[in-house]
């Protein structure tokens, strides 16, 4: 059997603070605590509080990562049917005003990160074909997208975008459209038409799932190749307007709408299959996402009203420190 000081190299080290950067099985005494710790990794995903965002709202487009996040857009109401321009940065701690879109609106699409941003599409006074771009600052205007549409889907980055599914439906609902940083051309169409449904992934290698048919919610997963749109495993849970993060075979669908009430319900996929996994504290349909499968940001969305909250996801598989007790 190895011996610890032949796996890792030394013997257990007694430190007044945790490592930085600890290994997976890396041991050491905390003498600040007085206590035993080890790097491990988590057997299933947890939700965590963050902090609220600046302006509560639902239908709002999401990028970035856990700990530089970028919420856009939305809508403020109801009552009163306002659509938001507002931006907000996240550190992963608090949120901070960022430079306003040009064009405000609720139900578009986001991709990118917080500092080279895309925003597309939405619902004005009518659909919209409006794309912009965001430096970190503030933004500007991009190339419009060939068919103007609300609830679709975005993945990929600010200069290799992809815009999916979107209403009305059914006329808009299969288009797909690939962005060059510049310019929308059209793409490979998906095989189930749908709005406000969910995107993961890059241009060449996307996930889209879930959403509206014009009738009701599905659970149905497609996978793009850069060219054409393949079956991928259904959810387990139908929804429409859920919240997203990943890549095509590492994503994360959490809350939406199933029908009947808001989800909290979060699922994980591998490229093949989801699984359950654990639900967000609070229920909410219509919210924005960012980051990866083991390290997720759910902001903003509906519950019986317009939300600020901000729900941090740590996934099966991610390295935590812990702390050795006597059982």
């Amino acid at each position: 059997m190895s011996t610890y000081n032949q796996i890792f190299g030394g013997k257990v080290n007694a430190v007044s603070s945790n490592p930085s950067d600890p290994v997976k099985g890396q041991v050491w005494f905390n003498t600040t605590d007085a206590a035993m710790k080890y790097q491990s990794a988590t057997t299933s995903g947890a939700w965590a509080s963050g902090g609220n965002l600046a302006n509560a709202r639902h239908a709002l487009a999401g990028a970035g990562t856990q700990t530089a996040a970028l919420g856009f857009g939305g809508y403020k109401g109801p009552p009163a049917p306002v659509m938001s321009n507002s931006t907000e940065e996240y550190d992963g701690s608090s949120w901070t005003a960022g430079g306003n879109l040009g064009t405000a609106r609720y139900a578009l699409a986001g991709a990118g990160t917080q500092t080279s941003a895309l925003g597309f599409g939405g619902y004005i006074t009518a659909v919209s074909n409006a794309t912009e771009e965001y430096d970190g600052t503030s933004w500007t205007t991009g190339g419009n997208l060939g068919t103007a549409r609300n609830g679709l889907a975005g993945a990929g980055t600010q200069t290799a975008g992809l815009a999916f599914g979107g209403g009305p439906i059914p006329t808009n609902g299969n288009k797909t459209e690939e962005y060059d940083g510049t310019s929308w051309t059209a793409g490979g169409n998906l095989a189930t038409t749908r709005y406000r449904l969910g995107g993961a992934g890059t241009q060449t290698s996307a996930l889209g799932f879930g959403g509206d048919d014009g009738t009701v919610n599905v659970a149905v997963t497609e996978e793009y190749d850069g060219s054409s749109w393949t079956s991928g495993g259904n959810l387990a849970t139908a929804r429409g307007r859920p919240g997203s993060a990943g890549t095509q075979t590492a994503a994360l669908a959490f809350g939406g709408h199933t029908g009947a009430a808001n989800s909290a319900a979060t699922e994980a996929y591998n490229g093949t299959s989801w699984t359950a996994d654990t639900s967000m504290a609070t229920a909410r349909t219509a919210l924005a996402g960012a980051g990866t499968q083991i390290s997720a940001a759910a902001f903003g969305g509906y519950t019986t009203a317009n939300t600020s909250a901000t729900e941090e996801f740590t996934g099966a598989g991610a390295a935590v420190t812990k702390t050795v007790t006597a059982s």
